[in-house]
């Protein structure tokens, strides 16, 4: 299931906003613009959508409390709003279901829902407050989507949202994740348990693709030879060995630990490409990467999603690297720009014109046209 469409109004630094999606699309726009406050959308809906340890007013508090997450230049309209179009193919014309939540604190700062609703093919089939809320109003602190007894007719909604998938590896955390102390966070954005996730795949699957890994590191790193996976004989632990060739006559195996950080986010970046059928969040996939393999982001993502045996879903990328951008095949109409409003008190997301698509099509480099915009947004910022 994809994304077709999704309207926001009054979160983080959006006042209001409304934005439609390819089957990948490309966030760009300065630092500070609201790259991530906009990520973080699916990112609360799956917290919300968790089966264990989630709920709306969970989510919310992990995020430091509605104030946090409401829109300072949010007056006439306080209410929190998203609305989610979904669609089973993103060529169909109209959505398959459409999700809306809406909410806000009351004199008390206690979170309540002030609306519900749920449409499949056209058809209404959820609407809150119903008879019970107004019964048990305490009803209105939870969605329907994190009650199994509430959500029958739609637990494709609740299982789409669960399983949006959110990595920004911290190589350091993955490196040497036994000697520091820190808590893995829940569903694990920071891959400390990246290796562990990789020891729980079938070894068939598994060996499939680190095979394709390899092929792909061959052309990207100097000397490589060879990625496997193994256990520590004595506790087990999970490891990932490469083989490079060097001075040595016959080479030098190293672990994970041995890495760099950019070889540890490249692997993981290939892994979570060919793991996941669902919607996949990379923020700044660019980090640590040197440029020559930084322009070859979109191909890995083309290639590494180019199978007859699986429909992948979508991926959302936010990225302010110019090289990342610089592939000619991009399509211009899967970007979207972050910028200021006018004011300055919120941020806006806008796609493409159709003067910058005609560029695009007649050859100039995407990022030529994208940056463009996002450059004249940083000089009125420092001016």
């Amino acid at each position: 299931m994809y994304v077709s469409r999704l309207t926001a109004q009054n979160w983080r630094n959006f006042t209001k906003i409304v934005v439609s999606f390819q089957e990948t699309t490309y966030l760009v726009g300065a630092n500070a613009s609201g790259k991530s406050n906009f990520l973080d959308i699916f990112r609360f809906m799956r917290d919300v959508a968790a089966p264990k340890g989630g709920g709306l007013q969970k989510a919310i508090a992990n995020r430091g409390g509605l104030k946090k997450i409401r829109c300072l230049a949010a007056r006439q309209h306080p209410n929190i709003e998203l609305q989610f179009e979904l669609k089973q193919n993103l060529s169909s014309q109209f959505p398959d279901w459409i999700y809306k939540l809406s909410f806000q604190g009351d004199r008390a700062q206690q979170v309540k829902i002030v609306s519900e609703s749920v449409w499949k093919n056209g058809k209404e089939i959820l609407l809150r407050p119903n008879k019970e809320d107004d019964n048990d109003p305490e009803r209105l602190t939870q969605t329907f989507l994190e009650q199994i007894n509430a959500n029958k007719d739609f637990r494709e909604i609740v299982e789409f949202f669960n399983d949006v998938l959110y990595l920004h590896l911290v190589p350091q955390l993955l490196k040497f994740g036994n000697l520091i102390a820190a808590q893995r966070m829940e569903s694990d954005p920071f891959g400390q348990g990246f290796l562990d996730e990789v020891a729980t795949v079938p070894q068939k699957t598994r060996d499939s693709r680190l095979k394709r890994i390899n092929r792909i590191l061959q052309n990207a790193i100097p000397q490589f030879k060879e990625l496997t996976f193994e256990r520590d004989s004595i506790t087990g632990s999970p490891h990932l060995k490469m083989f490079y060739i060097h001075w040595r006559d016959k080479g030098a195996w190293q672990t994970e630990d041995q890495f760099s950080d950019g070889t540890l986010r490249l692997i993981s970046l290939l892994w979570t490409l060919m793991s996941s059928n669902n919607l996949v969040l990379l923020e700044e996939p660019e980090l640590s990467l040197h440029a020559p393999i930084v322009e070859q982001i979109p191909k890995l993502i083309r290639e590494t999603r180019s199978t007859r045996k699986t429909v992948y879903g979508q991926i959302f990328v936010s990225t302010h690297s110019e090289q990342l951008l610089s592939d000619k095949s991009l399509d211009g109409k899967s970007f979207l720009i972050v910028r200021p409003d006018k004011k300055g008190e919120s941020s806006l997301i806008e796609s493409l014109g159709e003067d910058d698509l005609q560029a695009i099509r007649s050859g100039i480099p995407p990022a030529d046209i994208v940056f463009g915009h996002t450059k004249l947004t940083v000089g009125r910022l420092i001016r």
